[in-house]
């Protein structure tokens, strides 16, 4: 769309969009008016925004959606738009919306700046989301249902999205050195409102892993500085949520909030840098922020050891977690012994899951039975990830893992099972035959490829499963399912011609990682005799720019 592709051009903008088929439009602002064209062949629809915005903040998606329509607590209209065939979905994938929405009101102590808020699910959209003012686009791979919001659901980066309306939208930065004013601040908010919705645990547990994250990449000189316009994602998000944790912990809460109340009125509609933010934290304060912007805005380096002590300080849970660590560490042929003197007197779930995680392989298989009965889910899942291989005195309580409310925890039970009992290997499959899994399909493809593999299993249906497990390397399946089939089918050298025209048509895809992941799967694939002489005989169903990247890649 021609525009300023400029962040410190603010327009109103007002789109117009003609459009001749029967499909609805969603855009940003208020939709004013949708009236027929003529000879009934589609509508004119107008939208109005009432604010001005940056270019790259204007959005819109067409397509064959239904919507449902709630209100936030100051009134403002959220409308929650799905696919018809999504129906029962959008209770869990919508799940917390206005809760969201009414504490980050709260919470920012700014009221929303615009005068509607959508959200819309597309397919192979490039992240997770994307804060376009009013009408945020995210993943349709979020649409999900309540057993996979357990371990995948939308709640983060619906508040991401969200709190992005304040932090990006409503004060927008100059330019890329700035970034932390908006993706640091639209995690920071993301964080809290998880917080509210799911406790402290889940909070401080959440900010631990991202801790661990930042240091390993910290690791070896690896660090970026928030200032450093050519950051990556993770300092970006994580780090620079990390460091809002440690100015509001700085300045105090209630000055904390104050002050960014009067940094988001002082700017709003307008472009800002990181000291207009400092100023107005320092002056509400009386605090001179100096060293701290040395420590988290100016160096590479992620002060680990800090935010650690800043946790074991917050959350009892992981003080105890470390002083287990270092029992372990001095006693570590001690291990189940130290563990389960306590364990029944562990009540944080994060705490049991990752102690599990970490030291796993080395408990018993009769320890590991009564954590399969007694925990919940994410502390069973632990116990099926922790294993290389299950222990036979386990067998009965890992196969009930197969009917667990958790899709990760199948995969990986549905996958462990098979492969260390082979002598059951039909029951397993005849148990988990109906289960699609996440909206990747991750445990539909698992099966399938395991069917295909299991001699005895079904043999007149082998052709049937072979076709649909290379149906879904297609284009018209998400991005995600068609990598996972790749990867399945190359795997058991099941690479047909229409799997490998699908393949080479991947490596043109919009999105970047799966195109750089499509073309690591047909490198690998050339490297073998005879496969360059396949992939040429497909010259003929492809397009011209298809031809040209096999040219250039065969070097040719």
């Amino acid at each position: 769309m021609p525009s300023f592709d400029d962040m410190t051009e603010k327009v109103e903008f007002d789109l117009d969009i003609l459009l001749k088929e029967d499909y609805t439009v969603i855009a940003n602002g208020n939709l004013i008016k949708k009236e027929p064209l003529p000879e009934s062949k589609g509508h004119l629809w107008q939208f109005d925004m009432k604010n001005p915005m940056s270019s790259y903040l204007v959005g819109f998606a067409i397509g064959g959606y239904n919507k449902k329509v709630i209100e936030s607590a100051s009134g403002i209209p959220i409308e929650l738009y799905y696919e018809p065939t999504d129906f029962t979905k959008v209770e869990p994938t919508y799940r917390y919306t206005q809760h969201i929405f009414d504490f980050l009101e709260t919470e920012i102590g700014v009221p929303y700046p615009w005068q509607n808020y959508k959200q819309v699910p597309v397919q192979d959209f490039l992240y997770a989301g994307m804060e376009n003012t009013t009408c945020t686009i995210f993943s349709n791979q979020y649409v999900i249902d309540s057993t996979a919001f357990v371990d995948k659901n939308y709640v983060n980066v619906n508040a991401h999205e969200l709190a992005h309306h304040w932090f990006g939208d409503l004060v927008t930065e100059t330019s890329s050195e700035h970034h932390w004013l908006h993706e640091g601040f639209a995690t920071f908010y993301a964080y809290l409102a998880e917080k509210d919705i799911f406790g402290d645990d889940h909070y401080y547990w959440h900010l631990l892993e991202t801790a661990n994250a930042l240091q390993r990449f910290s690791g070896d000189d690896g660090g970026e500085a928030l200032r450093n316009s050519g950051a990556g994602s993770l300092t970006f998000y994580e780090k620079g949520a990390w460091a809002l944790v440690m100015l509001q912990e700085r300045v105090g809460a209630k000055a904390f909030k104050k002050g960014l109340q009067n940094y988001l009125n002082k700017y709003a509609f307008k472009n800002v840098t990181i000291p207009n933010l400092m100023e107005e934290l320092e002056a509400v304060s009386n605090t001179d922020l100096e060293d701290f912007e040395q420590l988290w805005l100016q160096e590479s380096d992620f002060p680990y050891d800090q935010v650690v002590s800043f946790l074991q300080d917050k959350n009892p849970s992981i003080k105890t977690f470390f002083e287990l660590k270092n029992k372990i560490a001095e006693q570590p042929d001690k291990t189940e012994e130290i563990l389960k003197r306590q364990w029944r007197k562990f009540k944080s779930s994060p705490l049991k899951e990752n102690l599990v995680l970490d030291y796993g392989i080395k408990l018993s298989p009769g320890f590991l039975g009564s954590i399969l009965q007694s925990g919940d889910v994410k502390t069973r899942q632990a116990v099926i990830l922790s294993q290389n291989k299950i222990p036979t005195e386990l067998k009965i309580e890992a196969e009930s893992l197969l009917k667990d409310e958790s899709y990760t925890t199948i995969e990986a039970a549905l996958y462990r099972l098979w492969t260390d009992f082979p002598q059951n290997r039909s029951k397993y499959l005849n148990e988990t035959d109906e289960i699609i899994g996440f909206p990747n399909k991750n445990i539909r493809l698992l099966w399938l490829t395991l069917a295909l593999v299991t001699p005895e299993y079904n043999k007149d249906l082998k052709a049937v499963y072979f076709d649909e497990l290379s149906g879904y390397t297609g284009s018209v399946h998400h991005f995600e399912t068609r990598l996972i089939a790749f990867q399945y089918l190359k795997s058991i050298g099941g690479f047909t011609d229409t799997v490998l025209k699908n393949l080479v048509e991947s490596c043109s895809h919009h999105v970047w990682h799966f195109r750089k992941s499509s073309r690591e799967i047909l490198s690998d694939f050339l490297q073998s005799e005879g496969n360059t002489a396949r992939i040429k005989g497909l010259y003929p169903l492809l397009s011209q720019e298809e031809k040209q990247y096999l040219e250039k890649t065969l070097g040719e």
